[in-house]
């Protein structure tokens, strides 16, 4: 079982599979985010953003659907994936790949994001580039926001403004944890 915690910077999908992996001892977790820091190093990310790289996206998706099927252990995925067709590429992989996917959304309104983001040390030894990587975060929220509803049908929309005790509380009644 893959559970997908999606949202926008600063919505909390850290946070709450923190909570999940406290609560649920078996489950494993993934952060896609590795994969882009690795490609990074290896070749040139012309918009920024690694998840314009199809490559990522290829490897994303393999390395959820491993994990799944190797260790038979729920997958605990944070990541942000808001573009339709980034979104259906993996989950269409992860599908034919035969794992069971579970799709959560925080949701959270346009200002408690930006004061989440404000709030945040990304690089505490480099001011400039912590305000660089909060302009980023800023720079998404809009395209995050507007995501909602273009999401998949069975995705479970969650208050992101709830706590993570009561967050990862639904996501476990959800699966059946």
């Amino acid at each position: 079982m893959i559970v997908w915690v999606n949202g926008a910077f600063g919505s909390g999908k850290s946070t709450l599979v923190e909570e999940l992996r406290a609560r649920w001892s078996e489950a494993l977790v993934f952060d896609p985010e590795m994969i882009g820091f690795v490609l990074r190093e290896i070749v040139e990310v012309p918009t920024g953003d690694f998840q314009d790289l199809r490559q990522w996206r290829r490897q994303v998706a393999n390395m959820a659907a491993g994990l799944a099927e190797e260790y038979q252990r729920p997958l605990l995925v944070p990541m942000t994936l808001v573009n339709p067709a980034y979104l259906g590429e993996i989950f269409d992989a992860l599908n034919k790949a035969g794992a069971n996917v579970h799709h959560f959304f925080l949701n959270v309104p346009e200002e408690v994001l930006l004061k989440r983001i404000d709030s945040r040390s990304f690089t505490p030894d480099d001011p400039d580039r912590d305000e660089q990587v909060r302009a980023w975060c800023k720079s998404r929220i809009p395209s995050c926001v507007a995501a909602v509803d273009a999401l998949p049908q069975d995705t479970v929309l969650l208050d992101g403004e709830l706590t993570p005790q009561e967050l990862a509380q639904a996501v476990l009644d959800h699966v059946g944890a």
